[in-house]
């Protein structure tokens, strides 16, 4: 069957009372829409302002904290010379092998024979790497000096770690040990020498050995740590809570118990010289020290020097037989 169509529903006009009520509701006057004080505004914007500098501020400190090491560690990875570039035979030695046998340091051993007193352990400073070092070893080996030089982490061809206090220390107890069990060199036959920041460290890692022969230090710095204080960044930002690398060289050198040789070449008066002979003045065991002068003489007065400062050294007991 056909369906049927769908009729339209008829329209009810609006009664007159009712068109005149739809009228009047919409003539009548709407609540108006909440408004915000300017108070709140200067408030709220003031808030959003401080949230934002102190999420800047939290960011440089993290940032400071992460990259201050670059303003008093300044390694290099490329070796562009070894010690037969003066004439000197070498062993490259890998050391401080990890759980997977692969060595994460990476260092030289330059004998000298068996007339040699001493083994020498180069510290060097916190530029460059070994390859930079290599005229520094010349004096050592002059001395007849065995000499055993190595790259602290994040330098030369040793492991890439980001340098620090920490790990430096940890790397030259890694070459102590590597000498005394591995080369089987008694502990009363090394000598620590180190230069710059090296320097700092040999005192410390001699405060620690009082088996050890001596220590020789060529011009340690006096504040390591200034290199990053004085930097205009660290203004901005809490330096001495966020640094960790602090070198106290005054606390090493009152541990100080065996004899130490104390090398300095910067002309300093003053202000300038006192900070140098502070951790100097601290140390109650046998000392000396030596200003060199920058002149023609120079590498031959600290050879005499250091000569001379080894042969005053007790004679170092011989190795046990196997």
């Amino acid at each position: 069957m056909p369906r049927k169509k769908a009729q339209p529903r008829p329209v009810t006009p609006l009664s007159a009372s009712a068109f005149e009520q739809a009228w009047s509701s919409l003539r009548a006057p709407q609540t108006p829409p909440p408004t915000v004080s300017a108070r709140w505004l200067l408030i709220a914007v003031s808030l959003t302002i401080v949230a934002a500098a102190a999420c800047a501020w939290f960011a440089l400190c993290f940032l400071f904290w992460q990259g201050s090491w670059q303003l008093l560690y300044h390694p290099t990875s490329a070796v562009t010379r070894t010690p037969v570039s003066i004439g000197l035979p070498y062993d490259s030695v890998g050391f401080a092998v990890t759980a997977s046998g692969s060595p994460q340091l990476h260092g030289w051993w330059i004998p000298y024979g068996p007339e040699s007193r001493y083994t020498a352990i180069y510290l060097h400073g916190a530029d460059g790497n070994l390859g930079d070092m290599v005229d520094a070893l010349i004096p050592l080996r002059g001395a007849k000096l065995n000499i055993f030089a190595f790259d602290y982490r994040g330098y030369g061809m040793s492991s890439f770690k980001r340098p620090s206090e920490a790990r430096w220390r940890e790397d030259a107890e890694s070459a102590i040990e590597y000498l005394t069990n591995t080369r089987h060199i008694p502990a009363g036959s090394l000598v620590i020498f180190g230069q710059g920041l090296g320097a700092n460290l040999a005192l410390q890692v001699a405060a620690a050995h009082p088996d050890l022969a001596g220590v020789v230090m060529d011009e340690p710095l006096p504040v390591p740590d200034d290199a990053i204080f004085s930097d205009p960044r660290a203004r901005l930002v809490p330096a001495h809570a966020l640094v960790r690398d602090h070198w106290d060289s005054k606390a090493a050198a009152i541990s100080l118990r065996i004899p130490s040789l104390w090398f300095y070449r910067t002309p300093a008066h003053g202000h300038a010289k006192a900070k140098m002979l502070k951790a100097y003045q601290q140390v109650t065991a046998q000392k000396e020290q030596v200003w060199l002068l920058e002149e023609p003489g120079a590498a031959k007065n600290y050879y005499f020097a250091l000569t001379r400062w080894l042969d005053d050294l007790p004679t170092p007991a011989p190795p046990p037989h196997p």
